[in-house]
């Protein structure tokens, strides 16, 4: 039976690599290959682009479909500017609860996978257990769809996909997609005595940011009722802006980036489309200043909506495991929603509470890892039958 301790002791070491998503994860995917390799496991590195970091996805039994996957992501929201009474990097327990960045989100759930994979090792598997541990959630979760791509491609489709984001573990069923935007606008800079000789992409983008404001109050006026959603409506917000060089002459750069929040069911391509037809036309008159100029829109992560779907296996499987049958929805977005696009049934429930989530001070409480190791004994139980 795996302890309480095993789990600490793995814990603290995932905390103690700084995988905070504008660096490298590579050296905790390593010691996580070195921890899975003696136990037999099939691994597979699959790299970012430019090759700093990487998902890996091992499995334990059978080269066959139908498995169950345990899914989670390595990287971490920065620390820096919040105040943190202790090493960030370096995990302690006071008052029943152990502090370190990741503790909650989310390596708390990857350090009892993890705790567990020698159990799951020893086992006459019929079907596999698949590791997936990506990179970049934190930031649009954007580094867990080639894994993805792998794991179809090589047929390994798994039955179930078992997402340890922090719910105190309770099921949750459904989650609002995420959009990203950067918008990126080249004007012309002239004396500001004369705005009629150059134009100014800070005003432009006042314009644009007013389109942007127009269709965000529109779909809170035309809210969903009964829904479970909290807010209810698709939100569109604001989050960096900058532009300029001196208040006497007009800007020639700005930019910005928005941040979409899809309700199920929300068309963002439709809802957005009077946006984007107002950067054509912005674009199309910059251009005319020559040909540095104009709006260039870049999308910076699409992660799909988690659809609510009480009849999936992954439901069926996770109540079955926590006998809750409570229904939870959630306005952040998780790489739930991409397995099931890909068409993997996907659902979300593992260890502490996202309201610590990029807090100063993160924690996961001992008590949330003791009832993990009731769940996952309980799994480990069916994989006996």
């Amino acid at each position: 039976m795996t302890s309480l301790s095993r789990v600490q002791e793995i814990l603290h070491r995932l905390c103690a690599f700084d995988t905070t998503s504008r660096d490298s994860n590579l050296p905790l995917i390593e010691w996580v290959e070195d921890f899975l390799r003696p136990l037999g496991a099939e691994i597979v590195r699959v790299p970012s682009e430019d090759g700093l970091k990487a998902n890996i996805w091992a499995r334990l039994g059978p080269d066959a479909p139908g498995g169950i996957v345990l899914s989670g992501h390595t990287d971490v929201v920065p620390v820096d500017g919040q105040p943190w009474v202790t090493d960030p990097f370096d995990m302690i327990e006071t008052g029943g609860k152990w502090y370190a960045r990741g503790t909650t989100d989310m390596k708390g759930f990857i350090a009892l996978s993890l705790a567990h994979a020698e159990t799951i090792s020893k086992l006459p598997l019929k079907k596999p257990v698949h590791f997936a541990f990506s990179y970049d959630e934190e930031i649009g979760c954007a580094g867990v769809e080639p894994m993805i791509a792998e794991i179809g491609r090589r047929g390994a489709a798994p039955a179930v996909v078992w997402v340890g984001e922090p719910t105190l573990w309770g099921v949750l069923s459904a989650h609002k997609g995420i959009r990203d935007y950067e918008v990126r606008i080249t004007g012309k800079a002239a004396h500001s005595s004369d705005p009629r000789m150059g134009a100014s992409a800070i005003h432009e983008a006042i314009d644009l940011l007013g389109t942007l404001r127009r269709i965000a109050r529109e779909q809170e006026d035309n809210a969903p009722t009964g829904s479970e959603f909290d807010p209810s409506w698709t939100t569109i917000t604001v989050g960096e802006i900058g532009g300029g060089t001196a208040p006497n002459i007009l800007a020639r750069e700005c930019r910005f980036v928005f941040d979409v929040r899809t309700v199920p069911g929300n068309n963002p391509d439709a809802m957005l489309q009077p946006f984007f037809d107002h950067v054509a036309r912005v674009n199309e008159k910059l251009a005319k200043l020559g040909p540095e100029c104009g709006v260039i829109v870049d999308k910076r992560a699409d992660a799909p909506p988690l659809q609510l779907q009480r009849d999936s296996a992954a439901e069926a499987f996770m109540r079955a495991l926590t006998g809750d049958n409570q229904v939870r929805v959630a306005a952040f977005a998780t790489e739930a929603g991409q397995f099931q696009r890909a068409g993997f049934p996907a659902v979300i429930c593992g260890p502490g509470s996202v309201e610590q989530a990029h807090q100063p001070n993160e924690f996961v409480a001992v008590s949330e890892i003791e009832k993990g190791l009731a769940v996952f004994a309980r799994f480990i139980e069916t994989l006996q039958t």
